[in-house]
């Protein structure tokens, strides 16, 4: 820094990254201690507090104790130290080994001037306000020489849309996924093949429920890879167990979800990217009769109240987030809440419900849950559930049990059974190929005549 410079910012006066003293260094640990534990800053020897000049002497000694009073707090403090003139620039770098303390004590710069603070009540206080993010602290069981592996390093190129060629460490330097030569846990969540070696609650779980309640689990999977990995694996969760219609157009026809899929993507990247990582939780989705659900844990981040969805966006893990907007898993930045809601409305299903509470956003999608009625002669059934048109539309050809549950995406065989095969064994629209042997191992299914008027039905009414 040069005279220019210094004038600058000697007009733009004391506050919450500057600080005046005239001639002492009285309490000048408090204040190094005091910017460390924030965002860093300037402290200005040889300035009064009305931005006057005023000048000191002996340089060369208060710059050495000026760096003896910086290490000798607690971890030790790094500074810059510089001659401006007559005015000796204490430049404050933000550290990473938050919280600092000195002599005993911690504090934390508000506006202005430097207070003292408890240890848990400073550091539950960076966290809540976001002066320490998660997602950039060092992750201490990431080792770059022994988990950076050629093949995650691939798969993250990739996946984050970066040229071949880059040299990995200074990549990740310029990404500020690493600091000081250590990953952070946003670089460790996207550059493994298990996330809970690093992170135990970062997995995903997914679990589908009978009716519209959690007494009985269907089936259900966790999901502990990478972030972007894990993304893109709950959404083909998503995909094969949510029902679906299908489409005809003139190259052929298309499956339709039930549910807009990119308001579920929005939905989930949002779970994933702003949840709050010191939470013992996990993200959740719940597949229930009526309904599906994305569990986000730690509540909204400070900043954040109910009323302010859809309106601004405060992200707590913002490397993450910003490393999601690189690979395309964020459309705009600030939009995710809003757009949901347009994406329901444009798709005809119903806006999602949107709980909070202290230690959890739960975002509930309604589904459109109705009877297919056809509209077909009488000898076809009148009424049929989308599962069992899921299993028509699957079963092209005579197929083993074990091959249409692998189609449709079920992994717990009675549900199978209870509210697919069963019922569309019942109504005649599928039928076995050993009749007499209905339990033999090799025994197929396939679709009757019945079957494939409902099916053409269908589809046509579809048009």
């Amino acid at each position: 820094m040069n005279k220019h410079p210094l004038s600058n910012l000697i007009a733009l006066g004391e506050g919450f990254t500057t600080e005046f003293k005239r001639t002492s260094i009285s309490n000048l640990g408090r204040e190094i201690c005091a910017f460390a534990n924030a965002t860093g800053g300037i402290i200005l020897i040889g300035v009064d507090d009305d931005g006057e000049i005023v000048g000191v002497g002996k340089h060369n000694e208060l710059k050495s104790r000026v760096q003896s009073i910086a290490r000798s707090a607690e971890p030790p403090i790094a500074v810059d130290v510089e001659s401006i003139g007559e005015v000796l620039c204490i430049t404050v770098p933000e550290q990473h080994s938050k919280p600092y303390s000195f002599s005993g004590k911690f504090f934390i710069r508000e506006g202005a001037t430097s207070q003292q603070m408890g240890r848990s009540e400073i550091r539950e206080f960076f966290f809540k306000e976001g002066l320490i993010h998660f997602d950039e602290t060092p992750c201490t069981n990431y080792d770059l020489e022994r988990d950076l592996t050629p093949q995650i390093w691939e798969r993250f190129v990739r996946n984050a849309r970066l040229p071949d060629g880059l040299e990995s460490r200074s990549a990740l330097d310029n990404l500020h996924l690493t600091k000081d030569g250590k990953m952070t846990h946003a670089g460790a969540w996207l550059l493994c093949d298990d996330i809970t070696g690093y992170t135990l609650q970062a997995h995903v779980t997914c679990a589908i429920f009978r009716g519209t309640n959690k007494t009985y689990i269907l089936d259900r999977k966790d999901f502990s890879s990478d972030l972007y990995t894990i993304y893109e694996d709950v959404i083909g969760y998503l995909q094969a167990k949510l029902n679906t219609a299908l489409i005809p157009h003139a190259r052929g026809r298309d499956e339709r979800l039930e549910l807009p899929e990119d308001a579920l993507r929005e939905a989930l990247v949002n779970a994933i990217a702003h949840r709050d990582y010191r939470s013992t939780a996990n993200v959740q989705v719940h597949i229930f009769h009526d309904r599906v659900e994305i569990v986000t844990p730690g509540g909204l981040p400070a900043g954040m109240r109910e009323e302010d969805l859809g309106i601004k966006s405060v992200p707590r893990n913002p490397l993450l987030f910003g490393m999601f907007y690189r690979m395309g898993m964020v459309e705009r930045v600030g939009s995710g809440i809003k757009r949901i809601r347009e994406m329901c409305r444009d798709y005809e299903v119903a806006e999602p419900v949107i709980e909070v509470s202290e230690s959890w956003v739960t975002t509930t999608f309604k589904r459109p849950i109705e009877e297919v009625t056809p509209q077909v002669t009488p000898q076809v059934t009148p009424q049929v559930t989308p599962q069992v048109i899921r299993l028509l539309s699957v079963c092209d050809g005579e197929l083993l049990r074990e091959e249409l549950q692998e189609r449709i995406g079920l992994a717990d065989r009675k549900y199978f059974r209870t509210d697919y095969l069963r019922p569309a064994l019942n109504a005649d629209l599928i039928e076995m190929t050993i009749p007499d042997k209905p339990t033999s191992s090799k025994q197929k299914y396939r679709v009757t005549e019945k079957g494939k008027l409902l099916l053409a039905e269908v589809e046509g009414a579809q048009e």
